[in-house]
């Protein structure tokens, strides 16, 4: 009998042993779930800082604006990055009958990527940012970043390579487009030039760099959020349920068309703003034609597992991937509809986008995550899950959770927009103070970290069931497993039949990978190009002017204290927007923003408008103690800005490196800015004391931040746009 098999054995191609590694799978695995807890824990304490400001106030490294980041940060690269990894990990090796390319490329993947996730744990909190959304992180961490990722893709392609599979898994798909768009946005997005270790300035100025970031924000979602987590799905899903992928022809489009189309999308987030009319239109029609590949794969997920619904109530893997696609499809409905200029023009700024992103994030990525984990922890410790209870208490904790949660803001938000834009009959705004909406919004601020912190609970009992699932067994770290390699008996049967067209693309990944990042590319340059690289596609105005030194020093502390992260600087051109702010936006008043600061979200008013608008002495007690000049204000206090000293030393620094950006400042001006920045702070000092402050000195940090504040939008009530286009 033995003689027997080894012949037919032979005839189909060699048996070999083969040892997955479940090391570095379980190393992921702890990781991902700790930096989950940390992540969830920093979004609740900043849902309370939106109700109680003075909740762990006083302390710089604990405000809002800098815990912000660190929350997305912390949920989308640690929690999720690592999540990413455990799926690539284990299943990889499975589809291609292989041990990861290289133990040490593994290693140095894990190690490098948890650097990365404390690195960033300590510089956000520290104000050390560049302000564009999902890519805070400073440009040594991003060099760091870019490092890191070609280790992973290299052990990923490595292993690919090696394979006795000939025909690549829709799985590896996802992860070859992951790894290869990731790449190119994060390097295209990162382009900075920097003044010291800690502070760089982005290549890109106002709208270009606009674009820009949301070319990249909106891709990061798609392919470090989407892409990966649908090969996770694609694999575990036929994996859990025991049936085979509903059509392979279906995952074909699926793939095809969603890697193609998600790369023209990034604009719908700048919808109304002084983005060019054209790329904003590009964004719409790409941003609703999404919906027929990702609901192609929410239909392909959810159909495998016809006929196994009986499974699926008493399988918690299967509960929590059932919730994750199905919240999967209701995102992937909701964001094209979102990106229609009509409905974009009620939601966007509110608290309808934090709904519509944690409903995704939440149960899209955090879904699929749990169901994976339970899958594989049981499997490489040869045990069962500690609890199937415990599990299904995860699982209503977290559905609860989310619900209690996205409900109160989708409600908020639409409040919030239809108060901004209500009209008394004499064309008077009924609610000119902005106040007026945020305090109508504070019961769902509640209800908001109520939800977050029933998610918590339910991540922390998912937890402890997996530690006491792996306390009851033993890691087999070496999986050794018998396989049967039939790259050369199938190479030499495709050459006898014709293949189908994608079985054949699918035996070679290299020119399958080519054809990925054409797809992608495509979209990217005729969106890049034009706006982003054709400065002379933005008009000028000829009254903006460089910042001052001291006003550039202010925007740098607005920047690092993340006051973006509540206050947009672009003011729509919609009659409430107008009539509560003043004039509407112009591309050319942004020419020398590095970054720009247009916020995705109002929490409190625009500031594109505010210089000008109140006295110096308003703005020191604005920031000294927000509720003595905005009673029920719910920002809270910057104590720091003033018992800290403006520091200087890098100012010249600065100035040059904005010179070197094509910034106009005079020849040899970086040596006297320092000097103009005093005089200009004892201006600003002097005005303050004219309010009736007293104690106030000219190097506090303060002062650099009111000069900045009074700088915002006075530049273009000195003289109407110019004509020129240079």
């Amino acid at each position: 009998m033995d003689a027997l098999l080894h012949e037919q054995h032979t005839e189909k191609g060699s048996r070999e042993i083969v040892s997955y590694d479940n090391a570095i799978v379980k190393l992921f695995a702890v990781a991902a779930l700790g930096w989950g807890l940390i992540g969830f824990l920093v979004g609740i304490i900043i849902a309370v800082k939106l109700y109680i400001p003075e909740f762990l106030g006083g302390i710089d490294f604990l405000g809002y604006g800098r815990l912000r980041p660190l929350h997305t940060n912390a949920v989308i690269f640690a929690f999720a990055g690592n999540a990413i990894f455990v799926g690539v990990y284990y299943s990889l090796q499975r589809l291609c009958k292989a041990r990861m390319f290289s133990d040490l490329l593994s290693k140095i993947h894990f190690w490098g990527w948890q650097t990365i996730i404390v690195t960033a744990a300590i510089t956000l909190p520290l104000g050390i940012t560049t302000s564009k959304e999902y890519a805070e992180l400073e440009w040594p961490i991003d060099v760091a970043i870019t490092l890191v990722w070609v280790v992973f893709g290299w052990n990923m392609i490595g292993t690919i390579m090696r394979r006795k599979e000939r025909h690549m898994y829709v799985a590896i798909w996802f992860y070859l487009a992951t790894f290869l768009t990731v790449a190119l946005l994060h390097v295209v997005n990162s382009l900075a030039l920097p003044v010291h270790l800690l502070k760089s300035y982005s290549m890109y100025a106002g709208v270009q760099d606009a674009l820009v970031q949301w070319w990249y924000g909106h891709n990061a979602v798609a392919f470090f959020l989407t892409t990966p987590f649908l090969g996770i799905m694609y694999y575990f899903i036929p994996k859990a349920s025991g049936r085979p992928v509903f059509s392979y022809r279906l995952s074909i489009i699926h793939f095809w068309a969603l890697i193609f189309l998600y790369i023209w999308a990034g604009p719908h987030h700048l919808l109304y703003t002084a983005l060019p009319d054209w790329a904003q239109s590009l964004g719409v029609v790409f941003s609703f034609m999404l919906i027929a590949p990702s609901w192609g794969g929410m239909v392909n997920g959810l159909l495998t597992l016809r006929g196994a619904w009986d499974k699926v109530r008493v399988d918690p893997v299967l509960k929590f991937f059932v919730v994750g696609i199905t919240a999967y499809g209701m995102s992937t409905f909701e964001g094209p509809m979102m990106s229609l200029k009509n409905i974009n023009a009620l939601t966007h700024y509110t608290d309808y986008i934090i709904a519509h992103v944690h409903l995704g994030a939440l149960l899209w990525n955090g879904g699929l995550t749990f169901a994976m984990l339970y899958y594989i922890i049981p499997r490489i410790y040869r045990t069962k899950l500690h609890s199937i209870s415990q599990a299904n208490w995860h699982f209503w904790l977290m559905t609860l959770g989310v619900v209690v949660y996205v409900i109160p803001m989708y409600w908020g938000g639409i409040t919030q927009s239809l108060m901004w834009k209500q009209f008394l009959p004499d064309g008077s705004l009924q609610y000119n103070n902005f106040l007026e909406t945020v305090t109508q919004l504070i019961p769902m601020y509640v209800m908001r970290s109520i939800g977050g912190t029933l998610y918590l609970i339910g991540a922390c009992v998912g937890v402890w069931n997996l530690y006491k699932t792996a306390k009851s067994g033993s890691l087999l770290a070496n999986e050794e497993v018998y396989v049967v390699n039939m790259m050369k008996a199938e190479a030499r049967s495709s050459s006898e039949h014709k293949e189908h067209w994608h079985r054949a693309l699918e035996a070679r990944p290299v020119r399958f990978s080519v054809y990925a990042l054409v797809a992608v590319i495509i979209g990217g340059v005729v969106e890049f190009i034009p706006t982003a690289m054709v400065e002379s596609n933005i008009p000028t105005i000829a009254s903006v002017t460089p910042y001052t030194p001291l006003e550039l020093e202010g925007r740098d502390i607005y920047i690092r204290e993340g006051c973006y992260t509540c206050h947009s600087q672009m003011i729509r051109p919609f009659r409430s927007e107008t009539a509560r702010y003043g004039d509407y936006s112009k591309p050319g008043e942004f020419v020398y923003d590095r970054p720009f600061q247009w916020g995705s979200k109002r929490t409190g008013p625009d500031l594109h408008r505010e210089g000008g608008k109140r006295p110096n002495a308003w703005h020191w007690k604005h920031m000294e103690d927000p509720r003595s000049t905005s009673p029920n204000s719910i920002m809270p206090a910057y104590p720091w800005l003033f018992s800290s000293k403006l520091d200087t030393k890098h100012t010249e620094g600065k100035i040059l490196t904005l010179q070197k950006l094509g910034v106009p400042y005079p020849d040899g001006y970086a040596t006297q800015a320092v000097a103009d920045l005093v005089n200009q702070a004892k201006e600003v000092a002097a005005g303050v004391e004219e309010g009736g402050i007293t104690g106030v000195q000219a190097d506090q940090e303060i002062i650099a931040l009111i000069a900045y504040l009074q700088r915002l939008g006075t530049d273009i009530k000195k003289s109407a746009p110019s004509t020129s286009m240079n």
